[in-house]
């Protein structure tokens, strides 16, 4: 254990600083005892809530754990189920802190997770309605009956954003579509397109594959044409998109844009073989329109419509759309697995989504998350930090150094989540170490302070 009178700095935001900074450099090994709030306090002849706070900020970011009365250690690597990218996705949280603003002005002293990119909980419709209306009509007796109910079905094929899809079914989830629609038109070694930054889990989803990224470039629009023809050059079996509320940068697509893009996919040799799947994660949500690339190419898009921003992650239900050839192999092969989705949740779904005391929460959550989003991202640019403007839940902020912005957010009582888990090479990309995400929809009141305080962490110098 390193000594209490090893450390210089006397304030908890410097504290956490050096303290971080020794992690960084090995001095402080994983796993590592920190000597006691009360033994450091004495030997720096600071109060003992001023190291208490540095030990909250580090925790909140992710670099040390306690163990209660046994002390706080050096955090180890995390749960070896989530992939090194999924682990640095969020903010570590204290056991016990509490959720959102305080009414205080004192910004040290409030506890915000801007680092998770869910919902927020009093945005989601109430399930207990639906369940009670859900259970006559669920029919769990048969084996190899049809994967969707037919009334669910009617409605997602009525609501889809393309008319006249071929085929549709339901799955666990927008990454269970995903991973399955990879499975079905990705071969161990082929390329796949995809959006940098993007979402951490389609990284590993393309690796799992044993498939080779090819990075896609965006701007304000959406993906940007001369960069998908550059990827497309290269032979990519799929092309992976998000055309709403883009995860990490709240973009959504613009129609032209998709236009311009399913032209690229025309003009170029090859690119009609291309499959695209698009992740619609925000589609209830989003402010933006539909869209979607299958307005010009029917025949190699499919389209995956979640549900967990709007109805809740546990929900574990989204819709799969496109050309029958693709979704009904993903259909037989679900048969040899899960079988089908519960139909349970199935109707569940369906009454979420045409019950009016349902649908009409949604709709006022999607308003809700817009002025949310306006809000902080107005503050920002007051204080010289431009993010754009996102759509969705979360905003895709410049900092000056990730490490740093995530320890000084995290000693002024917020998290947020650190950008470079979110490009498929930190090392190379020039847009992963100097940003990170936060999920603004999370952002109920106290607008100004939250700015001034991410503000104050975007300006950080770099730890070491």
């Amino acid at each position: 254990m390193i000594p209490p009178d090893s450390f210089v700095e006397r304030t908890s935001a410097g504290l956490a600083a050096e303290i971080a900074r020794l992690v960084s450099d090995g001095t402080l090994a994983p796993g590592e005892r920190l000597p006691t709030v009360r033994d450091v306090a004495a030997a720096l002849g600071v109060s003992t809530g001023t190291v208490a706070s540095a030990w909250r900020a580090l925790a909140d970011a992710g670099v040390v754990f306690s163990r209660g009365r046994a002390g706080t250690f050096v955090r180890a690597e995390r749960r070896e189920w989530l992939s090194p990218r999924v682990q640095g996705m969020s903010a570590a949280r204290v056991p016990g802190a509490p959720r959102g603003l305080g009414a205080g002005r004192d910004v040290a002293a409030l506890r915000l997770d801007l680092s998770l990119g869910t919902p927020d909980p009093a945005m989601l419709p109430s399930i207990e309605r639906a369940l009670a209306l859900a259970r006559p009509r669920a029919d769990t007796g048969r084996y190899h009956d049809l994967p969707v109910l037919p009334d669910l079905y009617d409605v997602l094929r009525e609501q889809w954003p393309v008319r006249g899809v071929e085929e549709l079914t339901v799955v666990d989830g927008a990454l269970d579509g995903i991973s399955r629609t990879l499975d079905q038109v990705v071969r161990f070694g082929d390329r796949v397109a995809v959006e940098s930054p993007g979402f951490p889990y389609f990284f590993d989803l393309i690796e799992a594959a044993g498939a080779v990224p090819v990075t896609l470039e965006s701007d304000a629009d959406g993906v940007l044409p001369a960069s998908l023809a550059r990827a497309l050059a290269l032979g990519p079996s799929a092309v992976l998109l998000q055309p709403r509320a883009q995860n990490p940068t709240g973009v959504s697509m613009s129609s032209e844009r998709a236009r311009r893009l399913a032209n690229v996919l025309l003009s170029v040799p090859g690119g009609t073989r291309v499959t695209v799947i698009e992740d619609d994660h925000s589609a209830l949500i989003a402010s933006a329109p539909p869209v979607t690339l299958a307005l010009w190419l029917p025949a190699q898009v499919v389209h995956v419509r979640g549900f967990s921003k709007s109805h809740g992650p546990d929900l574990r239900i989204a819709a799969l759309g496109g050309p029958s050839a693709i979704v009904d192999r993903i259909v037989r092969r679900r048969m040899l697995g899960p079988g089908w989705t519960s139909r349970l949740l199935q109707s569940v779904l369906f009454e979420l989504l045409t019950d009016p005391r349902s649908t009409a929460p949604v709709r006022t959550a999607r308003l809700i998350y817009r002025d949310r989003l306006d809000r902080l991202a107005a503050a920002l640019r007051r204080l010289g930090i431009d993010v754009g403007d996102p759509d969705g839940i979360n905003l895709w902020m410049p900092v000056r150094d990730e490490r740093a912005a995530l320890v000084h957010a995290a000693a002024e009582g917020i998290g947020i989540a650190a950008g470079s888990p979110f490009v498929v090479d930190p090392e190379t990309s020039p847009s992963g170490g100097d940003r990170v995400r936060v999920t603004a929809g999370s952002v109920v009141e106290n607008v100004r302070l939250v700015a001034e305080a991410l503000a104050r962490a975007a300006s950080a110098a770099p730890l070491a």
